[in-house]
């Protein structure tokens, strides 16, 4: 009874803790994800794989839909065929940014990545590496690991966070959602 009793109490302290959990330790694929978020502009910095900006300053002014992938999966190589195709269409709509959630020591591999979909879509794909706190699933954008897309506003306040592969329609919606 003792036992049972204090499984219990460790599943019931589990269930409350859980609440207090900004980053979801488990997501299911193409879950919009709850924005633990700040209400303003989110701030980052990532580095850049040429000589364009990837920062929150740099990308102001218009939306910005960022695809966070790692380069060597099925997973991210779809979701930068989409982001490049969106681009293609409608490259004044926002800024379009792959973020390498990847080690730093493969940035030529991602380069190379970056490269092939940006020439599918002679459009303005920018590409970078994230940082070591996105890395660990505690960058500004909270866990991004695996792939996530985010969307924000000119003001960079984000519209839209999402898991796993997001189609080009939920993209579109929320770029024309999204104030400018």
């Amino acid at each position: 009874m003792g036992r049972a009793l204090s499984l219990v109490s460790v599943a019931a302290a589990a269930v409350a803790c859980a609440s207090c959990v900004t980053v979801p330790l488990q997501q299911r694929v193409g879950e919009t994800l709850p924005a633990p978020l700040p209400d303003g502009p989110v701030v980052f910095d990532y580095e850049s794989l040429d000589e364009r900006s990837v920062s929150a300053p740099a990308l102001r002014g218009k939306p910005a839909v960022i695809a966070f992938v790692v380069s060597d999966t099925l997973a991210g190589q779809a979701e930068a065929t989409i982001l490049a195709e969106v681009a293609g269409r409608d490259p004044d709509a926002a800024a379009y940014v792959l973020v390498a959630v990847e080690p730093k020591d493969r940035r030529e591999l991602v380069q190379g990545f970056v490269r092939f979909f940006a020439d599918r879509t002679k459009g303005p794909l920018l590409g970078a590496m994230a940082d070591a706190d996105t890395l660990l699933g505690l960058g500004p954008f909270g866990d991004v690991r695996g792939l996530t897309v985010v969307v924000l506003d000119a003001k960079g306040r984000v519209v839209l966070r999402k898991a796993g592969v997001v189609p080009a329609a939920d993209i579109a919606r929320a770029l024309a959602g999204a104030p400018r």
